[in-house]
């Protein structure tokens, strides 16, 4: 029998139940919704009174969060207990942004020293290069800081200096992730090699894609600076120090292996964003992530952020057959939000098995995927609106996106695609609407039917005031533990990523038989014959 079956079977029966219940009527059947269904978390507020649970499918949700232990399994990962099992490691973000003098342990290891000693390394050398005290080889100030890195190495601090750059930088920062030479090319064009540094991220410093990048930025800086110096343009981040001077960095800022890479943006991989912005910044951005720390540490299930989100997304997927979630975030600056998104939950949480090993049995992970409000109103809200599929979407609302310009009309639309979503248009509503504009009545038949909205469809919607390192970080925070929330409700390890494995081994095969010019016998036809067709 599966874990907790009966808890799950209550929350299967609720949401048939409320599948015949719009959200919109709900609001008057419970006049309480929107008091219980909105709160605030570190800064940040959420509305999850668009959802489609009624009362009863929310306290069956409920009940199934505390049949799984969520609130013992926060213990364990705040107490830095093996929950990453299948590699026998801590979990430990949240000690990357604690406050000084906190007292994290590791499988009983105390780490917060080693988190502090690195981060005032990280301040100290991020705070010469910016006053230019720390130069390149030429003795001239670094004005580009070129990072190299993929995947939590890569998306976590885009996202940073994306939200966060401002719009004349003194010191600006560029990225490169893509094995494609041409994402090399891209990130090098106007850079002087003099007063270019590259940060190098890799947690094992054998990335086949960073070490390939890191190669080529070598080679372009070795073409226009003295051998003596080069080492001072090279600075690795990694769990593997040794690897990163042998590669020929010059310094290096270390992190540990119970800092998995989606989680890795609270430590030294953002060096180049402590870079780019300034401490402070970073330090602003830590303790927004830590209030949500606190947060989710301290408030009761049914008033908790990511317990209430994650709920909402088992709700839509396992008990109302929703396999998909949008994300839309309306602030150009969290452009890079989908994105991060989809590596954090997918890569956490698409998972075929439980923790004992036995099939999940159920549906896991929701396919995440959107894009900046407005533009996703032009693009795929067409089939959020009225294809057959329901998609829940995230709406997350910047009050104020620029300090020169209104961003009324921005969030104005979000407001209207949230309550279009949900309210719809009646067929009979359509007709009228035709018949007030003059529409025949044969028209008005024909067309009715491609002006109606089915609406019912779920949203929850975060709202900031502003996006400000601190309310960044708790944002992040949220959708972290959120995504971990999700992974104890269905039984598996959201911290390993055995799924990014295969095909990095099989690229080292193929790239075997490039190298020996023709397709190994183990190949498949299919496989074979585009590698051939590829080197001819």
């Amino acid at each position: 029998m599966m874990p907790h079956a009966a808890a799950w079977a209550e929350l299967e029966a609720a949401a048939r139940r409320d599948a015949g219940a719009r959200i919109q009527d709900q609001f008057a059947a419970d006049p309480d919704r929107l008091a219980r269904l909105t709160l605030e978390a570190a800064g940040l507020h959420i509305d999850l009174s668009k959802q489609s649970w009624a009362r009863a499918g929310l306290d069956a949700a409920l009940a199934l969060a505390r049949a799984c232990d969520v609130e013992g399994r926060r213990a364990a990962l705040f107490n830095g207990e093996a929950v990453n099992l299948t590699e026998g490691r801590a979990v430990l973000h949240p000690a990357l942004r604690a406050a000084n003098g906190a007292d994290f342990h590791a499988l009983g290891e105390p780490v917060s020293a080693e988190v502090e000693a690195v981060r005032a390394e990280m301040k100290t050398y991020a705070e010469a290069v910016r006053s230019g005290n720390e130069t390149g080889a030429t003795g001239r100030a670094i004005r580009t800081v070129l990072h190299i890195g993929i995947g939590g190495s890569d998306l976590g601090p885009r996202l940073i200096w994306d939200a966060l750059r401002p719009l004349d930088p003194a010191i600006d920062l560029r990225f490169v992730a893509n094995i494609d030479p041409r994402d090399m090319a891209e990130a090098l064009i106007g850079l002087e090699p003099e007063t270019t540094l590259v940060v190098v991220v890799s947690k094992t410093f054998t990335t086949q894609e960073t070490l390939t990048n890191a190669e080529a930025a070598k080679a372009w800086l070795a073409a226009a600076l003295p051998a003596e110096g080069m080492a001072r343009h090279f600075i690795g981040v990694t769990a593997a120090p040794d690897k990163a001077t042998a590669f020929g960095c010059g310094r290096t800022f270390a992190f540990r292996d119970w800092v998995g890479g989606r989680y890795s943006l609270w430590s030294a991989v953002s060096l180049s964003c402590v870079i780019g912005l300034g401490w402070e910044a970073f330090l602003e951005f830590l303790d927004g992530a830590a209030a949500l720390d606190r947060h989710f540490l301290e408030a009761p299930l049914e008033r908790n952020g990511p317990v209430l989100m994650a709920l909402a997304d088992i709700y839509n997927v396992d008990g109302l057959n929703r396999p998909a979630r949008s994300v839309a975030p309306y602030a150009h600056a969290l452009r890079r939000l989908p994105a991060f998104l989809q590596q954090l939950e997918m890569e956490s949480n698409g998972k075929r098995v439980r923790r004992d090993g036995s099939p999940v049995g159920r549906q896991t992970c929701p396919v995440v995927f959107g894009e900046p409000g407005s533009n996703g109103q032009h693009a795929f809200f067409q089939q959020l609106h009225q294809g057959p599929q329901v998609v829940p979407l995230d709406f997350v609302i910047v009050g104020r996106t620029c300090e020169d310009a209104s961003s009324t009309p921005l969030w104005a639309n979000a407001l209207a695609q949230a309550q279009a979503l949900m309210q719809g248009k009646t067929e009979g509503q359509a007709r009228a609407e035709l018949l007030a504009s003059g529409a025949s009545e044969a028209e008005a038949d024909r067309l009715a039917p491609h002006k109606t909205f089915p609406g019912d469809r779920p949203s929850t919607t975060i709202l900031m005031e502003a996006l400000t390192p601190r309310s960044l970080g708790a944002l992040i925070a949220l959708y972290e533990h959120k995504t971990f929330v999700e992974g104890v409700l269905w039984d598996i390890n959201s911290f390993d990523q055995w799924g990014v494995e295969l095909g990095k081994a099989l690229a080292k095969a193929v790239l075997k038989d490039v190298e020996a010019g023709a397709p190994s016998s183990d190949l498949d036809p299919s496989t074979a014959d585009l590698l051939r067709r590829l080197t001819a």
